[in-house]
């Protein structure tokens, strides 16, 4: 008799630890913390941001994503406003991190409470970066697909929209790697709760080059890059969400620490979009 508590004790054990267990593809693929202090100082404020305003849509990603609604590109922060305003978009994007550091912020509380409608995830180029880490595309694509299981847990019904890697300049071993990387996540589309969106041939010409014009540094898109994806993307928030309200809720925009922190009102003002730091 007691080895049959034991046993079904045994059973109901294994049971809950399975339900207690994440997804695979969230447990095969590790998150990491920021990678530098300025990381972990935009952390906090981020977090802080979470209980600020409403979100409706969730912007998600790298240095690409986290310049378009920043406070230290002030042009392109404009750009956002002119598209987005009216539709309590959010970005909590940050520069430099590879799917690893955005799984990490993910489960560390910079989604906690979120509802959004929408999720706009741009993510995987730093885990390319110049294309010479052995596995790096298949790095890359576990963690674009580990990010969507994410998603897809802890906010069910909203709309992800999955963007497909930008090409970049910077070495010839990148965009062969990426369009990989955007072969194999584009699978993950379903066209309800995941959206596709591939770019590629608007901001690059048939050898997969992005424009002179579309980017400020082969790798960051310029203002008009950012005009080009704002035109791909509003059509679909509008499907999604209707006309944009003529006021917006969405929390205050923030800005990379070092960025910032040498600049008055003033010069922040005056600072030119095409800047040529890595943030």
């Amino acid at each position: 008799m007691k080895s049959s508590r034991l046993f079904l004790g045994l059973v109901a054990g294994a049971a809950a630890l399975a339900f207690l267990a994440p997804a695979p593809a969230l447990a095969d693929h590790m998150p990491f913390p920021p990678w530098n202090e300025n990381g972990r100082i935009g952390h906090q404020d981020l977090l802080a941001k979470t209980k600020l305003g409403k979100v409706d849509v969730y912007f998600a990603g790298d240095s690409i994503t986290r310049r378009w609604g920043s406070l230290d590109y002030p042009a392109y922060l404009a750009n956002w406003n002119e598209n987005f305003y009216g539709w309590n978009c959010a970005d909590f994007a940050w520069g430099g991190d590879s799917t690893h550091q955005i799984l990490w912020r993910l489960q560390n509380g910079e989604f906690e409470g979120m509802r959004p409608k929408v999720i706009v995830l741009l993510a995987g180029t730093n885990n390319i970066d110049k294309g010479q880490r052995p596995g790096c595309a298949e790095d890359a694509a576990e963690g674009i697909e580990a990010i969507v299981a994410y998603f897809r847990a802890h906010a069910p019904d909203a709309v992800i929209i999955l963007n497909a890697i930008f090409p970049r300049n910077d070495s010839p071993a990148s965009n062969p790697l990426i369009a990989q990387v955007n072969e194999r996540i584009k699978k993950l589309a379903d066209g309800e709760h995941v959206r596709w969106l591939d770019i590629t041939t608007q901001l690059a010409d048939e050898n997969g080059i992005l424009h002179p014009a579309l980017t400020m540094d082969g790798l960051h898109p310029s203002l008009a890059g950012y005009k080009i994806w704002a035109a791909n993307l509003t059509p679909i928030l509008e499907e999604l969400l209707g006309p944009r309200a003529s006021v917006d809720m969405a929390p205050p925009p923030t800005g990379d620490p070092s960025g910032l922190k040498n600049l008055t009102p003033a010069t922040l003002a005056d600072r030119p979009a095409e800047v040529t730091d890595k943030r």
